[in-house]
This record gives C-alpha cells, sequence and structure tokens, in this order.
C-alpha cells in the first residue's frame, strides 16, 4: 500500500527502507533533502518538497505516518496537516509522543473525522533488519487498515506488533517500555562496575557478559550489545561518563507519582542520569563542605 512519511531521521529512514523493501510505495519528507534524495536515488523512496507534495501523492483514505521529535515538531506538522486530509484519511504517530498529547490529538483529529493512531515504536537502529516492535493505539477499522504496514515493519507478521488499545494507548505502553528500559540498563551498568571494582580477581567484563548471554536468567538483547562493546574495549576511556535522557524516562517518574505507585528502581534510574549530566556538581560541594562544618573533615580542591 502507499504511505507517507514525515520526518526521515534515523528511525523513520530506515523505517521508509523496509516498508520499501516489502514493496509499500512510500512518499517521503524531511526538512533536510538530503537523505530524500538519497532514499530515492537507492531505495525508490517517491520524494516529496513539502507535507502538502507529499499528501497530495497520497490514494483516500490517505496515511500519513509521522516520525518527528516530541512536542512542537510534531504539535506544529500536525496543526499544517489536518487541514490537507478529509474525513476518513488516517495520521500515525510513531515518535515518541507523551500519550496525554496523543490523546488530545486524537480528539482534535475526531473533530474533522480523521482516524489518529499513536504506534510506540522500539528497534533503534536495529530495526531495519530486525524488525520494530509496535505498540499501537487507535480505532478499530483504523488499525485494520493499516495493518499491512504494521506486519511489514515488525520483526514477523504474526508477531512483534499488537494492537493495545484506544488512542493513547500505543504512547502509554511505550513510555512505560522506556522507563522499564532505563531500571535495565542501570542494574547492568552497576553490576558491571562492581565486577570491575575488585582487581584482585582480574576478571574479564567481555568474557563475563558472553558468558551470561547463555543460558542465565540476565540473559537479553541488552546484555546482547554490551558483550559486544566490552570485547572491542573495555576501558572506556573515550566515553564521557555522562548519560542523556530523552524524556519518556521523566513521564513514566512522573505517571507513577500520578497513581501513586511505588517505582523506585525507574525512579533512581532515571535520578541516575540526571546525576550524570550534572557537570556542576553544586550538591556534592554543600555536601563536602556541611562534613567539614560538623566533623572538621577534610575538602578536596578543584
Amino acid at each position: 500500500m502507499r504511505l507517507a512519511i514525515i520526518g526521515l531521521g534515523k528511525m523513520g529512514a530506515n523505517m521508509a527502507r523496509r516498508l520499501l523493501r516489502h514493496e509499500h510505495e512510500v512518499v517521503g519528507y524531511n526538512r533536510s533533502v538530503e537523505i530524500v534524495n538519497e532514499l530515492a536515488r537507492d531505495a525508490g523512496l517517491l520524494s516529496a518538497d513539502s507535507v502538502a507534495t507529499a499528501v497530495s501523492q497520497l490514494n483516500s483514505p490517505r496515511v500519513v505516518w509521522l516520525m518527528l521529535p516530541s512536542g512542537e515538531p510534531t504539535e506544529n506538522t500536525l496543526c499544517q496537516l489536518l487541514p490537507m486530509l478529509d474525513a476518513g484519511d488516517i495520521v500515525i504517530d510513531g515518535g515518541n509522543a507523551n500519550y496525554h498529547d496523543s490523546q488530545r490529538r486524537g480528539e482534535l483529529a475526531a473533530e474533522s473525522n480523521i482516524e489518529y493512531v499513536d504506534a510506540g515504536t522500539s528497534g533503534g537502529i536495529w530495526g531495519l533488519e530486525e524488525g520494530y516492535c509496535m505498540m499501537v493505539g487507535g480505532n478499530p477499522a483504523a488499525i485494520e487498515h493499516i495493518t499491512p504496514i504494521l506486519k511489514s515493519l515488525a520483526p514477523a507478521h504474526d508477531h512483534g506488533w499488537a494492537h493495545v488499545g484506544p488512542i493513547g494507548a500505543g504512547h502509554f505502553t511505550k513510555m512505560i517500555h522506556n522507563g522499564i528500559e532505563y531500571g535495565m540498563m542501570q542494574a547492568m551498568a552497576e553490576g558491571l562496575a562492581l565486577l570491575r571494582g575488585k582487581p584482585e580477581f582480574e576478571l574479564d567484563l567481555a568474557q563475563v557478559t558472553e558468558l551470561w548471554r547463555h543460558g542465565s536468567v540476565v540473559r537479553s538483547w541488552l546484555l546482547d550489545l554490551t558483550a559486544e562493546f566490552l570485547q572491542q574495549d573495555q576501558q572506556l576511556k573515550d566515553v564521557a561518563p555522562y548519560v542523556a535522557d530523552s524524556g519518556e524516562g521523566r513521564w513514566t517518574v512522573i505517571e507513577a507519582v500520578d497513581q501513586g505507585t511505588a517505582a523506585p528502581v525507574l525512579s533512581l534510574a532515571l535520578l541516575m542520569r540526571f546525576a550524570s549530566q550534572d557537570e556542576q556538581g553544586y550538591g556534592e560541594r554543600v555536601l563536602s563542605m556541611m562534613r567539614n562544618a560538623f566533623g572538621g573533615h577534610f575538602v578536596n580542591k578543584e
């Protein structure tokens, strides 16, 4: 089937490539034209130089997939897009949107009888070859229409994608997925730091992580990736101890507070990322001076 993808960043471009490999027709628009030209030349993308041009190349009911950063980029594009569409057309948001925004946008689209689908998408840069895990929210009729797209993007036609509920449910499920991801990554990182902190055992962390990949309770794709990069470099001296957070971890913790649900592992994993981002370390400086004030403890100077 034919659809348009608006936003051809790393994930959007690879999703377009995967759909084209599965013989869908993809119209693509991106603010930077280089990737549009590359995909048109190498993969058969139907190029567009604007959102309007992309929409004009679609058949009714038109399907437009947004793969844009959360917040204003998605909001502005949607406001630009909706007046171009007709009743029965379908907008899919595959970015990392806040589920509250998805619910509101679904209501906005419904005012014009346009279907809105929120598709939580996991798979990262590996999705092109491995497939994407798709957590989809929306009305059943809209999901049924785009099912051929979902089957092609997923690891297999019969698994790796699901209609999880109404509008908002897709991004909500993806949000919690990312919160869990934060906790898993933090636990693994702390464990490896403890292993490295016992030099008398001369542990080979590449060997240990490779060992854990086979038959252990903690085997996972994250462990696979970790074992792979540790085989190349265990010291990681060229890597800054800074860990970014993309927003979904924050939303997950806020949801836990709103629900009154205890989520200490997810919350602390997020706070540890904040700690890594604190270049000033003011709180730690205050702590050091407190110890000096009440106990005369030594204060390290810069």
